[in-house]
C-alpha cells in the first residue's frame, strides 16, 4: 500500500512526531471542526480506527451531529453529539482533525483539562498552528490525506474499512477529483485504495450524486434568489431559517448549493449565505482562482483554502449580504 512518494524531511519529522504523540499518550478525545464535511467526518473515523489499531483508548466527538450521508464509513456510529450528550470529564490527551484554528472545535474545548496535551492535524493554510504537537501539510488536497501518510508511516495495515473513509476524504474535498488538487499524489492514494477494494464508483453515487427530496425543494428555493454584482463576477444565493423550515432541510442538505453561482460562466466567486440562527450568517466562499478567498474569510475571523473558505457574520441576511459584496467587490477591481 505505500504510495511511492518521497516527503520533505521537514513533513517526515512531523509524522514522526505525530506517531510520538500517539504512542506516548492514551484516552484520547477526538475532535473536528463545527459543522462537519466530508474531510472532518472521515477524519475523524480514520484517526479513531488508527488509534484501535494500537489498542488505544478514545473517545470520537463533535459540538453536533456528524452528516448522516457518511453513516456508512466505520466508526460513524460511535462519535457522540455533544449537544446531545453533555459530559462532565475532562481529557488530557486530544487529537484535532481539519480544525484550522481552535475556535473551529467549538464547545468542545470545555472538555479539555488546563494540562491538556493538543495534536492539530491539518491541510489549511490559515491553521495557526494551535495545541502542542502539529503535523498540518498545507498542499494536501484533505486532511486524510495526511492520515493516510501517517498510516504508512506507522507500518499499520490499511483496511477496506479505514479505506473507505480515506478515499470519501479525497473524493469530498477535490470536488471528485476535478478541483486543483487533485495532485498526482492524490491519484496514486485513490489507486491504492481502489486496490485495497473501495467501490469508489459507489461512494461517488452516494455522496456526490445522490440527492434527497427536501434538498431538491431546498436547492429549488435557494435558486429563485440567485443575484450578481460586479459585472457578473460576484454571485450568491441565500438560504434562510425560514426556508429551512418550510423544506425541512438538515445542515446536510446545504452540501454543495456554494457550487451553482461559483460555475456559472464568467463567475469569479460564488458565494451561499446560510441563516444559522436570528442574526448569525454562516458564508462559503468559492473561488474560480483569481480572488483568494482565504484571506477575505480570515479578514472577517474565519479561515480556509485559496480557493474555497467560510466565515461568520453577525446580523440579518441583508446585512451580511451587503458586506461581502463589499468585501469581496475590493478584491474584483
Amino acid at each position: 500500500m505505500k504510495n511511492g512518494m518521497n516527503h520533505a524531511p521537514e513533513y517526515v519529522q512531523q509524522l514522526e512526531a505525530a506517531a510520538k504523540f500517539i504512542e506516548q499518550h492514551d484516552d484520547f478525545l477526538v475532535v473536528s471542526h463545527i459543522q462537519p464535511d466530508g474531510d472532518a467526518a472521515s477524519s475523524t473515523y480514520a484517526t479513531g480506527w488508527i488509534l484501535k489499531q494500537l489498542g488505544k483508548s478514545f473517545t470520537m466527538i463533535n459540538e453536533g451531529a456528524m452528516p448522516s450521508k457518511f453513516s456508512y464509513l466505520w466508526g460513524s456510529d460511535q462519535v457522540i453529539d455533544f449537544s446531545k450528550e453533555s459530559s462532565q470529564r475532562l481529557y488530557q490527551s486530544i487529537i484535532s482533525v481539519d480544525c484550522a484554528d481552535f475556535s473551529r472545535m467549538g464547545k468542545i474545548s470545555t472538555l479539555f483539562d488546563e494540562q491538556v496535551q493538543l495534536l492539530n492535524i491539518d491541510h489549511h493554510p490559515t491553521n495557526d498552528r494551535f495545541g502542542s504537537c502539529h503535523l498540518i501539510k498545507h498542499d494536501a488536497a484533505a486532511t486524510v490525506q495526511i492520515l493516510y501518510d501517517l498510516v504508512i508511516h506507522m507500518n499499520l495495515v490499511p483496511t477496506l474499512e479505514v479505506g473507505d473513509c480515506f478515499y470519501t476524504g479525497l473524493l469530498t474535498d477535490t470536488g471528485g477529483f476535478r478541483y486543483s488538487n487533485t495532485t498526482p499524489e492524490v491519484m496514486r492514494i485513490g489507486a491504492s485504495l481502489l486496490e485495497l477494494g473501495v467501490q469508489g464508483s459507489v461512494i461517488a453515487e452516494h455522496v456526490l450524486e445522490r440527492l434527497t427530496y427536501s434538498q431538491t425543494v431546498l436547492l429549488q428555493r435557494a435558486l429563485s434568489t440567485l443575484s450578481f454584482a460586479h459585472d457578473r463576477k460576484l454571485a450568491w444565493l441565500a438560504v434562510s431559517l425560514a426556508d429551512l423550515e418550510i423544506t425541512g432541510a438538515s445542515s446536510d442538505d446545504l452540501d454543495g448549493l456554494v457550487n451553482y453561482p461559483r460555475n456559472v460562466e464568467g463567475v469569479e466567486v460564488g458565494i451561499l449565505f446560510k441563516e444559522k440562527a436570528r442574526g448569525v450568517i454562516k458564508v462559503s466562499l468559492r473561488s474560480a482562482g483569481r480572488v483568494d478567498v482565504a484571506q477575505i474569510a480570515q479578514s472577517l475571523g474565519g479561515g480556509g483554502h485559496v480557493r474555497a473558505s467560510g466565515c461568520t457574520i453577525h446580523g440579518t441576511l441583508d446585512e451580511a449580504i451587503a458586506r461581502m459584496v463589499q468585501e469581496v467587490g475590493t478584491e474584483l477591481i
